[in-house]
């Protein structure tokens, strides 16, 4: 195991996350938007933003998971970070977050509203390091773990990718 992985997990407090990794809510808007100013697609108000330290390392997943607002992705440290999205319409985009813009890696890129997404450390990666910034902040009342065997039902040309990155 890379050094800097327990280090990580000590320094910044981080905790198991319910889909793989480690993570620490780092701000927590104290303003609110009350639910009648929200889409119907949310129970209740949110915090106006909210924002996360996340960690992987190699050999474990962000399993495939959505959420009810877009999700703004931020690369820190380590090795590059394969984000896989599943669009509504049935496409797919792999982004890969890093710090070789010449390499083609993103720094920061959108997770959008409704998309499935799991992520994972590139292949010979040690870990990555990143953070994500949801508005209206996140609430696990948004929060929907994917079923491999429904979400290969929506998406069958990435069944393989889906049956690898899903826990249940």
């Amino acid at each position: 195991m890379n050094e800097m992985i327990p280090l990580l997990v000590k320094q910044f407090d981080l905790l198991p996350h319910p889909e793989g990794g480690y993570f620490r809510e780092t701000y927590r808007s104290e303003e609110i938007v009350p639910a009648a100013a929200l889409p119907g697609r949310f129970q209740g108000q949110r915090s106006f933003a909210t924002a996360i330290y996340f960690l992987l390392a190699q050999g474990n997943f962000s399993a495939f998971h959505r959420i009810k607002s877009d999700e703004c992705w931020h690369f820190y440290a380590g090795d590059p970070l394969w984000v896989h999205v599943l669009f509504p319409g049935g496409g797919y985009q792999r982004i890969v977050l890093g710090q070789r813009p010449e390499a083609g890696t993103a720094f920061q890129a959108i997770v959008p509203v409704g998309c499935w997404f799991a992520s994972e450390t590139a292949p010979g990666g040690s870990y990555s390091f990143v953070g994500c910034t949801v508005s209206p902040g996140f609430d696990f009342a948004d929060f929907e773990l994917a079923s491999a065997e429904q979400l290969s039902a929506l998406y069958p040309d990435h069944q393989t990718l889906i049956h690898r990155l899903c826990r249940q």
